[in-house]
Formats: C-alpha cells, sequence, structure tokens
C-alpha cells in the first residue's frame, strides 16, 4: 500500500505544472498590417523591423504595441492576457491531478494565460 501511494504521489509531482510543461511560458505575438512594412515595437522592449512579423513574449505580459510605417499615421494597440481557450478545464484537470502544486506553478509562470488580440491585425492610414 505504501508502494502504491508513493507511486501517485510521485505522479502527481511529476504532472504538475502540466501547462508549464506542454505551453511553455511564452507566447509568439503576429502582427500583421495593411500596407506591410511597418515597424513594429512594443513597451516592454521588444521589436520588429517591418511587418508581418512574429515575437516572442512572455504569456503574462501587458503592454503596448506601437506601429510606424513613413507616410502613414502611427497606431498604438494594448496587448494583455487572459485564460487559454481550454485553460479552466485544465486548471480542473491540474487541481485533480497535480493538486496545489500544478495550480501555483501555472498560475505563477503565466503559462495557462495567451496573449489578446492576438493576432495584432492594424489597417494602416496612409
Amino acid at each position: 500500500m505504501k508502494f502504491i501511494s508513493t507511486i501517485i504521489l510521485c505522479a502527481a509531482v511529476s504532472v504538475s505544472g502540466c501547462a508549464t510543461v506542454t505551453r511553455g511560458t511564452n507566447d509568439v505575438l503576429n502582427v500583421n498590417t495593411t500596407p506591410s512594412g511597418a515597424q513594429v515595437q512594443t513597451s516592454n522592449g521588444f521589436s520588429c523591423a517591418s511587418t508581418p512579423c512574429a515575437i516572442k513574449m512572455p504569456r503574462r505580459s501587458e503592454f503596448v504595441v506601437s506601429i510606424a510605417k513613413p507616410g502613414c499615421r502611427p497606431v498604438n494597440v494594448n496587448v494583455t492576457h487572459k485564460t487559454a481557450n481550454g485553460g479552466g478545464a485544465a486548471l480542473a484537470g491540474n487541481v485533480l491531478v497535480g493538486g496545489v502544486i500544478g495550480l501555483g506553478v501555472d498560475a505563477a509562470t503565466g503559462a495557462s494565460q495567451e496573449l489578446t488580440p492576438n493576432p495584432v491585425q492594424v489597417p494602416l492610414e496612409c
């Protein structure tokens, strides 16, 4: 009986933080503009030289995306995070299988979050 309890405990600990393991703590933010070729800068220090582009960002981030292209009006877009689709079910599964440890790990790392809006789609006024 003690052996079975040890196996169950090891299994629970090994799957704790499920979203952290399966999804990671970063997300890829896609930025598209019409017309393409705009420069992108984020308020948390990330950038890309020309749209369309993809920027790897921490899932728990909240920031402003600034988009600029010569001859076009600059645009700012607020990006935040939310619980990912299926995140509620994943959290419930974490509690059942991994207990509070898995729930805490995913909450602390932001692995159960996703950036929104994603992709960022901006029609530029040129």
